[in-house]
């Protein structure tokens, strides 16, 4: 039991404590009193700084706004964005068992953002690169402020107040996104709205899925199909909306996992999720101060014949860069700036279909190689330049 208990504090060890950081250092508005349920605060997670690449999100712990599931839903996901470089903000937001209601909750959350951009310089963040991040009705607390924010007011006497609300990307896990009879979680909607839990305007008005617009920030969403805590149609419908109004978006719905599972690391499925949320972060060039792409053209040849289809996979040396993907048809294939491989130096994979190597004996129908000759050979590669960048590759397939 003493061997045990020495095993449980070494993580606790090995990382600095958070630092705490009061929303309103003077006092919260609208609050009865001085405890840590009165007064909102942030706790700070910083990544080491030879990984810090700038980008900061704020995350809402779950808990059905009764309470904060502040480890798996806060401490955790917090230290998985710093292993990505990401400084993480656990948002400690007032709830409704003690005594606070709509609008205090989004009050809190868009303070938190404002506060986070207006300690950019201190923290080494960049106030465009700043995320919100929620798990169950953490998640409907980070929708509604990625449907309901404002500007910031220029004439107000704290700055703070003078910055921005809108996050610059959303990450939804299991979400309470809509306050819809047919598919919410009452126990949010009470808790949150004490006596006007049935009013029609509120429950419409929170209802995320009904305010999403083409200004909504770009938004991950990971469910499972399982959960009966929070139904899949919360993420589904608002998936759809986000769709409609042709937000970038990203949708992970597992088949199995109950409601409330968190990051799920020990989970070989549904730990997957987390890996696939860093990939969306780093192809929509959240993860990097600066992107700069080339457009490209050019022909894929297998033993000096066109491909007939194939893919092209432009990965750069820096991890933190966008990937590109091109398309090869009938042995060509293009991609425009905007779309391209970002520039400087970059690993090229090639995906082919056997018909066009039918010596092959892959089981699957499709062959990749990162070398011009298969087994060996020269790698794949190319240095990524300003404008136009032409690239003619003449692959030789050997089993």
């Amino acid at each position: 039991m003493r061997l045990l208990s020495l095993l449980l504090l070494v993580p606790a060890l090995a990382f600095a404590a958070p630092e705490r950081v009061p929303l309103w250092p003077s006092g919260a508005p609208h609050a009865k009193g001085q405890t840590d349920n009165d007064q909102p605060r942030l706790e700070v997670y910083r990544p080491d700084k030879s990984k810090a690449n700038g980008t900061a999100v704020v995350i809402c712990p779950g808990g059905g706004y009764g309470g904060l599931a502040a480890d798996h839903e806060g401490i955790q996901p917090a230290r998985f964005f710093n292993s990505l470089g990401v400084t993480a903000y656990v948002l400690f937001y007032r709830l409704g068992p003690h005594g606070y209601h709509h609008p205090v909750q989004l009050g809190d959350a868009q303070r938190a953002l404002r506060l986070v951009r207006s300690r950019a310089a201190q923290d080494g963040t960049d106030p465009a690169r700043l995320g919100i991040m929620g798990f169950s009705a953490g998640g409907h607390l980070a929708a509604t402020a990625g449907t309901h924010f404002d500007a910031g007011n220029p004439q107000a006497e704290d700055a703070v107040d003078r910055l921005s609300s809108r996050p610059d990307w959303m990450v939804l896990c299991y979400p309470v996104a809509s306050f819809d009879p047919a598919i919410t979680h009452s126990g949010s909607v009470k808790n949150l709205l004490a006596g006007k839990a049935n009013d029609p305007d509120l429950i419409r008005l929170l209802s995320n899925e009904l305010h999403v617009t083409p200004q909504t920030p770009p938004a991950f969403l990971f469910h499972t199909t399982e959960d009966s805590g929070v139904p899949v149609e919360n993420s589904l419908r608002f998936y759809e909306a986000l769709k409609k109004n042709r937000v970038p978006c990203e949708l992970h719905a597992y088949q199995n996992g109950p409601h409330g599972v968190g990051l799920m690391a020990g989970d070989p499925v549904l730990g997957t999720w987390p890996g696939h949320l860093a990939a969306w972060l780093r192809d929509n060039a959240f993860l990097a101060a600066k992107v700069e792409r080339g457009a490209i053209a050019g022909t894929v040849k297998v033993n000096s014949r066109p491909a007939s289809w194939a893919t092209l996979c432009f990965t750069p040396e820096d991890p933190s860069q966008p990937i590109a993907t091109a398309r090869v048809r009938n042995g060509k294939f293009s991609l425009a700036a905007a779309d391209g491989p970002v520039q400087g130096k970059v690993k090229i994979t090639a995906t082919l279909s056997t018909q066009d190597v039918p010596d092959s004996q892959s089981a699957t129908g499709f062959l990749t190689t990162t070398e011009k000759v298969r087994g060996g050979g020269e790698p794949l590669g190319a240095e990524i330049k300003p404008g136009a960048n032409a690239l003619d590759l003449d692959l030789t397939w050997k089993e």
